[in-house]
């Protein structure tokens, strides 16, 4: 958590009281936690951005809850997709970087769509 970046897609992070959480935006606009359960295999759509396979749940479109896939511990994110300034496929590449410098890669997604990153 201490290695989170300040700023996330133009986003200031503003602190939580939550063990385990960040957030960015004022509304808050992205919401991290980290050591969630690690997803198995899945049919929901998986791209892979800043080096790390990511599970993305559109069922609460416009906002996306999104999981790193294949490693341990499992970091969520809440993307609320209504605000047009938050890229998410730049937010995945930030945080995939960090997220695969800290922890390992057990499995991954058979056919990830690769963005970038």
């Amino acid at each position: 958590m201490v290695r989170l970046p300040g700023t996330l897609a133009d986003q200031r992070r503003v602190w939580t009281d939550a063990q385990s959480t960040a957030a960015w935006g004022t509304p808050t606009r992205i919401i991290l936690a980290c050591g969630v359960a690690v997803p198995g295999p899945s049919t929901l759509k998986c791209v892979s951005l800043g080096g790390v396979d990511w599970l993305v749940d559109e069922s609460d479109e416009p906002n996306f809850r999104i999981t790193s896939y294949g490693r341990s511990p499992a970091v969520q994110l809440y993307l609320q997709g209504h605000d047009k300034n938050v890229d998410p496929n730049a937010v995945l590449a930030q945080l995939g970087r960090l997220v695969s410098a800290q922890t390992a890669q057990r499995a991954q997604c058979t056919n990830p769509d690769t963005i970038g990153g």
